[in-house]
């Protein structure tokens, strides 16, 4: 077995090890000058001074691709275990289809309630009228002939193909974030030290749940313009939207309580 054991096997066995200790070398150095957005968040939680905060980064689209990849590996394993052929392996490819078609929309359009509202009447008129014209099961069979049938393996690399744009984003969300408190914004742009920090009257912000579908998977966007017209706004995709905003509106209560505050002597 050692004879067979060529120079590639070495050089592929000891590449994954030494980035491991670098990376573990790189930690050891840095861990105290990394601001995470975690240490970030602890370090608000333990300030006496500071009652409420929001820390949040700006997730990737692909987070709104959750169904598709629960989807796909629903799909994955069925054609694993069940092995499906035919038909059957149709339907499935069929639903995922369907499933990822939805998803499709959901993050190239913003579908208001209204919006929704409006395609589904569309639809429900096209089939009547395709009911009335005796075309309706004709158009069905032609979807019935795309036939999509896809592997256990083709299934669990889509859902692996998202799920890695998600870590992505996360890992990225680690270093790259804001903090609000009522006092300043810090926007985070690095692994370090490195970032800007803003008081809270030279910015504003906002809420934006106007995708409808999107709000209904928890996800909305945080809106921060700046006085600075030359700093462009930052929109950020945040998951968990409802509890976000109910902490962004404590901020601003603080904000609005502070500002209210008679100044030592006055109003007596």
């Amino acid at each position: 077995m050692l004879a067979e054991w060529t120079v590639t096997k070495t050089v592929v066995l000891c590449v994954p090890i030494g980035l491991l200790l670098v990376a573990g070398v790189t930690w050891i150095l840095l861990r105290k000058t990394v601001r995470t957005r975690l240490r970030v968040a602890r370090q608000l939680r333990d300030d006496p001074d500071i009652n409420e905060y929001l820390v949040v980064f700006d997730f990737s689209r692909k987070v709104l691709y959750v169904p598709t990849i629960l989807a796909s590996l629903t799909a994955g394993v069925l054609m694993l275990f069940f092995a499906p052929a035919g038909t059957a392996a149709y339907i499935v490819g069929g639903c995922w289809l369907a499933v990822f078609f939805l998803n499709f929309l959901i993050d190239e359009y913003e579908l208001s309630v209204k919006l929704i509202f409006l395609i589904l009447l569309a639809v429900l008129l096209v089939a009547l009228w395709l009911t009335f014209l005796g075309w309706l099961m004709d158009v069905l069979r032609a979807f019935g002939h795309l036939r999509v049938a896809i592997s256990a393996a083709g299934y669990f690399v889509i859902a692996g193909i998202f799920l890695l744009a998600i870590g992505i984003s996360f890992l990225r969300g680690l270093f790259y974030y804001i903090a609000v408190t009522p006092n300043y914004m810090n926007i985070q742009t690095g692994p370090t030290e490195t970032g800007d920090q803003i008081n809270h009257t030279e910015y504003s912000t906002r809420i934006d749940t106007g995708d409808f579908l999107e709000r209904l998977m928890g996800f909305g966007r945080l809106v921060v313009t700046f006085r600075d017209q030359r700093r462009p706004p930052l929109i950020l995709l945040v998951n968990r939207i409802g509890q976000k905003a109910k902490h962004l509106e404590a901020i601003r209560g603080t904000l609005s309580l502070d500002r209210h505050i008679p100044a030592a002597g006055q109003g007596e």
